[in-house]
């Protein structure tokens, strides 16, 4: 019984440091360090940035995100069909969403997904890593403006790691600037 006692021990602990090393993502000793590039696109691509942060394509599959507008924001080309505000409220739907997940109507009126692509006029080129960090924490945009209005889920993004939220600064910074001025936001009717 002892010794079944101390296998399931072993056991135990070899599972929990493996489960450590996965959740973490640490390697072995020696082993070179992720590349933060590479965390960062992880990172983006799990949490579903592209969902909204990606104009999409139709494919035999469904939408994707279009490959030529990686996270470039809401198509500043595109014309917002009108939004049925009859449909929003108490007891009505809670929000509507564009075709491309890239503009959103509800309470608060209409927010658009920005740019995160590194352009240095409409995108995120001209932004830091201790700014893009203090916009996660703080979920004000540039870190000291507006709230980050629905559905940006900034306060998920707040309980990440400094060393995450540099890898996906990273790798947003590693993408090929897109020109596209998102539109402001359009404050609730009646505002």
């Amino acid at each position: 019984m002892r010794i079944l006692s101390i296998v399931f021990g072993v056991i135990g602990a070899a599972l929990t440091v493996l489960a450590l090393t996965v959740i973490s993502g640490c390697e072995s000793p020696g082993k070179a360090v992720v590349n933060p590039i590479e965390r960062g696109e992880y990172l983006v691509t799990m949490s579903g940035c592209h969902d909204c942060h990606s104009p999409k394509i139709m494919t035999e599959m469904g939408p994707e995100p279009d490959p030529a507008r990686l996270l470039s924001g809401h198509p500043a080309n595109e014309k917002l069909a009108e939004i049925p505000v009859d449909l929003i409220g108490p007891d009505k739907w809670g929000a509507i969403t564009n075709n491309n997940l890239t503009a959103w109507a509800g309470p608060w009126g209409v927010s658009f997904a920005a740019n995160l692509t590194p352009d240095e006029v409409t995108g995120t080129g001209a932004w830091t890593e201790e700014s893009f960090i203090q916009i996660m924490r703080t979920g004000k945009h540039l870190g000291t403006g507006r709230p980050i209005l629905p559905p940006m889920p900034w306060f998920n993004l707040a309980k990440v790691s400094d060393q995450d939220l540099k890898a996906i600064f990273a790798y947003l910074q590693s993408l090929k600037p897109i020109e596209n001025m998102v539109p402001a936001p359009i404050p609730p009717s009646g505002n």
